[in-house]
């Protein structure tokens, strides 16, 4: 048993730590501020000389966007939701010789890699499919099935949407290995890049809104495979098109996987910047935590990161692979820095942030239509927390919420693949089951 000094003086240790904590990501985050006014000058001026044109960025006030654009992004883009004292201490007002060069140029070639992108065959290889763009996908068919029994409903479909940062590899390593006959033989597998992500396009003028993503979704999977019914299985970011997704299609998906969910109660908790707050805390501590935040706050430093890492990914890959002395990294390592700065910075905002005030409205459509939802999340996640589960449960009753113990955000899938597949094949298979017993009582 402890004594009561024991525990004021843990307690006190504790309140001490925090404190500490506190003060010091004070400190760093203010001299982060600083950084970020000073690389938007940077970029600007590097941007103009190398494309003749300034770099278009997110330092001001939204009022002074274009009003087009309301709705379709997130106010936490916008510097004035993105506190930064420095650019309010207005280090960022320039004369208007300046001001004018951001106009010059007219509009820049959307198919044109940035000079800050990489330029590998892998990263642009989207570019040679002409004005026909869409999504890489990979498609896992049954064996010796035709199309006309997918057209008749004879196999079902699934379609696995991925979370942020990663691409399709995230289920064709993990899940796709470990299917049981049964499913190989009467399911049809969908895994696709997200639009800016992976293989996929990445177009430089691309808002990447929620609506953007869909309809590339859309355009490379339901309408060509004419899909007439699907389940979903998403993870993390990927939850949120999941959802939006299957509210649209309400009368064709059958049901929906979401890991790790980041679903928050818009209308109770308070808009696109309360979510910035809970999933990108401006804290050092725990370093998941603080590489989120600094990507998301910093549109000019995390442009740095993409810069250093993304566009010379295949260099430390090679250096990777000489320290490891492993031909062949995790997918995981080389997932990372498929994206540009422009794709990752985007979606963070207008997906995950800027999303979740369309998500009670998705999950409404899905309770009326009795679409039947999965949610599986890990006690140890530190990026998504538990409430953003226990958010579905109590908004939609029927919801079957699966807390696994000792796994955190990655580790609830990875490391235990063969468990969590058998947990997909169970909730497909029991539909089916469901679905013919529906349809003996009705004969």
């Amino acid at each position: 048993m402890f004594t009561v000094s024991q525990i004021l003086s843990g307690k006190w240790a504790r309140i001490s730590a925090e404190s500490f904590i506190s003060v010091l990501s004070w400190v760093v985050f203010l001299f982060l501020d600083f950084l970020d006014t000073v690389f938007c000058i940077f970029f600007r001026v590097l941007d103009e000389f190398m494309e003749g044109k300034a770099s278009r960025c997110y330092c001001e006030s939204k009022e002074e966007k274009d009003s087009n654009e309301e709705g379709e992004v997130s106010e936490t883009l916008y510097g004035n939701e993105r506190k930064n004292i420095f650019r309010e201490m207005g280090f960022l007002r320039f004369p208007g010789k300046w001001e004018n060069s951001k106009k010059r140029g007219g509009r820049v070639e959307a198919k044109m890699t940035r000079w800050s992108d990489c330029g590998c065959e892998s990263c642009v290889s989207w570019l040679n499919n002409g004005d026909d763009q869409k999504l890489h996908v990979v498609v896992m068919e049954p064996p010796k099935a035709i199309e006309e029994e997918c057209k008749q409903g004879h196999i079902e479909n699934v379609i696995f949407l991925h979370g942020f940062l990663s691409s399709s590899s995230f289920w064709t390593e993990t899940v796709f290995p470990n299917l049981s006959e049964e499913v190989k033989h009467n399911y049809r597998l969908f895994a696709l890049d997200l639009l800016g992500f992976g293989r996929s396009p990445k177009p430089r003028d691309c808002l990447y809104t929620l609506r953007d993503h869909l309809e590339m979704i859309e355009k490379s999977v339901i309408h060509p495979f004419e899909l007439k019914s699907f389940h979903l299985v998403a993870h993390s970011m990927g939850c949120i098109l999941a959802l939006a997704l299957a509210a649209k299609y309400s009368k064709s998906v059958k049901s929906i996987t979401l890991i790790a969910p980041p679903y928050f109660d818009y209308s109770k908790d308070g808009g696109s910047s309360m979510v910035l707050r809970k999933l990108a805390e401006r804290r050092l501590w725990p370093p998941i935590r603080f590489g989120s935040s600094f990507m998301s706050w910093y549109e000019h430093l995390g442009r740095c990161v993409c810069f250093l890492i993304c566009r010379n990914h295949r260099t430390w890959e090679w250096v990777l692979k000489l320290l490891t002395r492993k031909r062949n990294l995790d997918f995981m390592t080389i997932d990372m820095t498929k994206h540009t700065h422009s794709s990752a910075w985007h979606t963070m905002h207008n997906v995950i942030c800027g999303g979740a005030k369309s998500m009670d409205e998705c999950l409404e459509t899905l309770k009326r239509s009795r679409v039947k939802i999965y949610v599986i999340q890990g006690d140890r996640d530190e990026i998504v927390p538990l409430e953003c589960s226990i958010n579905i449960k109590m908004k939609i009753p029927n919801a079957e919420v699966d807390i696994i113990n000792n796994v955190d955000h990655s580790s609830v899938i990875l490391g235990r693949e063969t468990n969590f597949t058998q947990y997909l094949e169970h909730t497909w298979l029991s539909f089916s089951s469901r679905e013919e017993c529906y349809k003996h009582c009705s004969i």
